[in-house]
């Protein structure tokens, strides 16, 4: 199950580091926001994203040495993201279509979360 878990998140973070790099102005034109300005803060989180997606392939070549990594990045980073798409929308009035990160983050974040326990207690 961590395996899984593990290549998932690879390719969610992947697919978004992509888009913030390279697929731009799709993103902007389906999320109806503006182009970020400067551009390099978008390239920045592209790249941030990219650097956790190649991460991942640690646990997913081995899943029992590399725990720690999805313990980081999966309850915590992926979790803590969920949280701070919600908190945003509701206190700062981003747009509702970002809260499909928060899901996705959520999504991810929960299901890293059982499958670490799980395997814990097998």
């Amino acid at each position: 199950m961590l395996r899984t878990i593990a290549l998932v998140s690879l390719v969610y973070d992947a697919l978004l580091g992509i888009g913030l790099l390279a697929g731009r102005s799709l993103l902007v034109e389906w999320f109806g926001v503006a182009a970020p300005v400067p551009a390099i803060h978008a390239d920045l989180n592209g790249l941030f994203a990219l650097a956790i997606a190649a991460g991942y392939g640690l646990p997913y070549r081995d899943p029992d040495r590399y725990r720690a990594y999805l313990w980081v990045m999966g309850p915590g980073l992926k979790g803590a993201g969920a949280a701070l798409f919600v908190l945003d929308h509701f206190l700062r009035g981003s747009p509702a279509s970002f809260l499909i990160f928060a899901i996705g983050d959520g999504t991810l974040a929960a299901a890293t979360l059982w499958a670490l326990l799980k395997s814990r207690r097998a």
